[in-house]
């Protein structure tokens, strides 16, 4: 795929590629190189991807060497270092709901949401922007946990076992079904300017990457592997992705100056919607 070049303050989120042949039938002009002509998707052009990268590392390198260890964790470690637990978070610890996706249960833990964070950070940041893929990861991170708590509050309401209620739960794969979400929905918009073939093709992987890693954690609760998912917080990550991607979508080719301003609107009424429902959670009966 050709790099695009720049876009303007005013001009269109994704613009041509550079070096395409003008309208007059006038023969091409080369690209000046520049410092940051990159390929839309090229790995340089995603600083927030990396800087979300680089917290959750740096918060798993900072467990091992203080005593928590490269293995598996114990709950009471995990709990210390910010992981989610509805009992805590009824109880004021709400911050948890965000600490969380940056706790992680052991290396292949981290490595694989990792891997994934990479991945669609990568085809998604030239898309949303630094500050919108950092902050879809929080909100769609937080969304997944808040359905958790839910999830548990509700057994818990049902069932009378206050088990539910001291489950733990950590990681950022909410956040990244939440990625995923929005990507799915954002590569469906026809005006953006790549051939749609392409566009079908990577909103194809993405969809595929979503149903598989559903499918298996769903398969976790028809049959005990020995692994414990939270599908729940993967469920609530992925959905609130899809609903922040529907009002950004139609915006995305109408200039960055109405895209970031529809951006910082949906982002704000999501984390208001958020704040409502976490209300409702802890006062249910």
């Amino acid at each position: 795929m050709s790099s695009p070049t720049q876009s303007h303050p005013e001009g269109e989120m994704l613009p041509p590629a550079v070096g395409a042949v003008p309208l007059d039938g006038s023969s091409p002009v080369p690209p000046r190189p520049r410092r940051h002509d990159y390929s839309v998707w090229d790995p340089r052009s995603a600083p927030g991807t990396y800087l979300l990268l680089a917290i959750n590392i740096g918060v798993y390198l900072w467990m091992a060497f203080h005593g928590v260890g490269f293995g598996e964790p114990s709950e009471g470690a995990l709990l210390h270092y910010g992981a989610n637990q509805t009992w805590d978070v009824l109880h004021g610890q709400w911050y948890r709901l965000l600490a969380a996706t940056f706790v992680h249960v052991g290396f292949l833990h981290i490595a694989g949401n990792m891997w994934c964070l990479w991945n669609l950070g990568i085809l998604g940041e030239p898309l949303i922007g630094p500050y919108g893929i950092v902050a879809i990861y929080m909100i769609t991170g937080i969304a997944g946990n808040l359905l958790s708590m839910a999830w548990n509050v509700g057994h818990f309401v049902t069932t009378h076992d206050p088990g539910y209620l001291f489950q733990v739960g950590a990681g950022a794969s909410g956040a990244v079904f939440g990625i995923a979400g929005i990507l799915i929905v954002l590569l469906s918009n026809r005006k953006l300017p790549f051939p749609w073939v392409e566009l079908q093709r990577l909103r194809s992987s993405v969809v595929k990457f979503a149903a598989i890693n559903l499918v298996i954690g769903l398969s976790t609760m028809v049959h005990n592997f020995g692994i414990r998912i939270d599908n729940s917080a993967h469920i609530g990550g992925f959905v609130s992705g899809l609903a922040l991607g529907v009002p950004l979508a139609p915006r995305m080719t109408m200039g960055r100056t109405a895209y970031f301003r529809r951006q910082k609107i949906t982002f704000a009424g999501a984390c208001l919607i958020l704040a409502l429902f976490g209300y409702y959670i802890a006062n249910i009966p």
